[in-house]
């Protein structure tokens, strides 16, 4: 899946882009028909500690999904926010099958 990673007022690292590349590729088990994803990080310039947001677009076909997760670190956001869009692309499947 082609996987667009954008960072906003920071530099992302390659260990955390390699993360999330791997993360949403997982996405493609539950659902096979996503055609793109994009991904945005941000810092909130905030005093707590849990100032790490992820936003992901997922692109398939007649729909997107967007997911919104702010976290205290990079990976555990993008984790929690893959975990509902898994339940989201599988209620989709789901859906889709009925109608079938």
């Amino acid at each position: 899946m082609k996987v667009n990673a954008q960072s906003v007022n920071f530099v992302a690292d390659r260990k955390l882009l390699d993360f999330i590349q791997t993360r949403m590729d997982k996405l493609e088990v539950f659902y096979d028909k996503v055609i793109s994803s994009d991904v945005y990080l941000k810092v909130d310039n905030t005093s707590s500690k849990e100032n790490k947001i992820v936003e992901i677009k997922v692109h398939v076909p007649r729909d997107k999904f967007i997911v919104k997760k702010q976290c205290k670190s990079f990976e555990e956001a993008v984790d929690s926010a893959c975990n509902s869009l898994e339940r989201q692309l599988v209620k989709r499947k789901e859906k889709l099958r009925a109608h079938a």
